[in-house]
């Protein structure tokens, strides 16, 4: 197996459809490869596919081992950018060593985990049995790995390839959840001035990797300049930001009416150049422009604009609790999400997320969240609880990886748990007593575009994946 191929197979992954929730063409294209591999390929209801490579001769008595990768990315883009994600092929460059995708996803979290199992499938060196597995909707809700079956694959070893940071070895992870808000509300009659306030540029990042890295929130800052206001007389209209429950709001805005459409901008533009000046180190880019509009949408009445922008503002959002066992670890956090206004439903829909490697600390943070909402009379319910990895620092592939890692490069790798989800914990529960391990290459700016490959790192990705696969025993 040699970086050249991995990054082919890699650019004809992107020019695939694989939205989470609709990995179809993806699905489709493996179950292909496998067959003009001449492969064995199996499916199964959900849209997971396995495709194995038989023992080589004198290989028989190796045990199985199994190799994993997700069908689906992220699939975020800078505002104004003419881009579906349902049919559209990732438009990419490389750059000082970067492979960057800059209006969009790239989608190498997991497309490079993808081709370098297929790489390793069609390389002849003579290994044990391969079986890889490909699951769906993995950022959403890990549906595929929520619905494996037992015995869909046989191997004892499982070798994960979502992670992020090259010489880095992970073998614990975050479990996680969603909270899910809904708040119904009714429009009033008013002589009031419309504003479009819009706040751009953030950095936005993974909810997981990024959440204690300071970063602007956009949702967040948009409802704190909203609860400032709400003294002045300002009721909501609409309020829309944010996007996927795993990635941190990069762009908002809301329209209100208020009775003093100068003083409204003057102040927006105030807030801006202090929230400019906040962050200027971690969002650089980060703008807040207002101006007057003319809108059909009548507001909410004054009761419902300050409960629900009382109740964003108040939202927990950020690092919640760093692990006592770990340095530098973070254990608990959540993420505002992203807010919506469906005018054909009178509904606004708020979504957050929450992570912790302690069950009792994540539901403690979502039961916060819940509480936060319900005091404001809206309905909330959680979802696509997923449990976490806890490390094993006995295990025989991390030892067997350290090994190899330190044959090839001669330095120690860096053996850690992760604050972002990994289908580990699931495929834990489904498979007990599996062996896990979880390395890839370097990615930067993952579940924002602009995100990254770093090619330097994907050599010694392939490197260490190759040295560890054929000498798997």
């Amino acid at each position: 197996m040699n970086t050249e191929r991995v990054l082919d197979i890699f650019k004809e992954i992107t020019t695939i459809p694989r939205e989470s929730g609709h990995e179809g063409p993806i699905t489709d294209w493996l179950c292909a490869w496998a067959a003009e591999h001449s492969l064995e390929c199996k499916r199964d209801d959900t849209g997971n596919v396995l495709i194995s490579r038989p023992a080589a001769p004198g290989k028989e008595n190796v045990p199985s081992l199994v190799l994993q990768a997700h069908q689906d990315m992220v699939c975020e883009k800078n505002a104004g950018v003419e881009h579906d994600f349902r049919k559209d092929p990732i438009h990419y460059v490389i750059e000082d060593g970067w492979m960057i995708a800059k209006d969009t996803t790239l989608g190498a979290d997991d497309g490079i985990g993808i081709a370098a199992c297929l790489a390793l499938l069609e390389d002849s060196a003579p290994t044990g049995r391969i079986e890889c597995l490909f699951t769906i909707s993995e950022e959403t809700g890990m549906d595929g790995a929520e619905a494996l079956q037992s015995g869909f694959f046989s191997g004892r070893t499982l070798i994960n390839l979502d992670s992020e940071d090259e010489g880095q070895l992970f073998i614990g992870c975050a479990g996680g959840l969603n909270t899910n808000i809904q708040f119904r509300y009714a429009r009033k009659e008013s002589n009031l001035t419309h504003v479009h306030l819009g706040i751009s540029g953030g950095i936005g990042g993974h909810s997981g990797d990024d959440i204690n890295k300071g970063r602007a929130n956009t949702v967040m800052l948009m409802s704190r300049f909203l609860y400032s206001q709400l003294t002045s007389g300002l009721l909501l209209v609409s309020m829309d930001g944010g996007g996927k429950p795993n990635a941190i709001a990069r762009e908002c805005e809301a329209v209100v009416a208020v009775p003093d459409a100068a003083k409204c901008i003057k102040a927006f533009k105030e807030f801006g150049a202090d929230i400019a000046e906040e962050f200027h180190t971690t969002d650089p880019a980060l703008v807040c422009k207002a101006e007057r509009t003319a809108v059909t949408l009548k507001p909410l009445a004054s009761s419902a604009s300050r409960r629900i922008v009382s109740a964003l503002f108040a939202c927990p959002h950020g690092m919640q609790a760093m692990s006592q066992d770990i340095p530098g670890l973070v254990q608990t956090s959540t993420n505002l999400a992203s807010v919506r206004t469906r005018v054909d439903t009178s509904v606004i829909e708020v979504v957050t997320s929450q992570r912790s490697a302690a069950t009792s600390e994540r539901r403690a943070i979502a039961a916060k969240v819940r509480a936060n909402f319900e005091n404001a009379g809206a309905v909330v319910r959680h979802m696509y609880e997923y449990p976490g990895w806890n490390p094993d620092v006995n295990s025989p592939i991390l030892a067997r990886t350290v090994a190899a890692y330190r044959k090839l490069f001669n330095t120690e790798p860096l053996v850690l748990a992760i604050h972002a989800g990994l289908e580990c914990g699931l495929f834990l529960q489904k498979f007990p007593g599996l062996d896990m391990i979880s390395f890839g290459p370097t990615l930067r700016g993952v579940h924002a575009p602009g995100e990254k490959l770093e090619l330097a790192s994907l050599d010694k990705f392939v490197a260490l994946l190759d040295e560890v696969v054929c000498n798997f025993a």
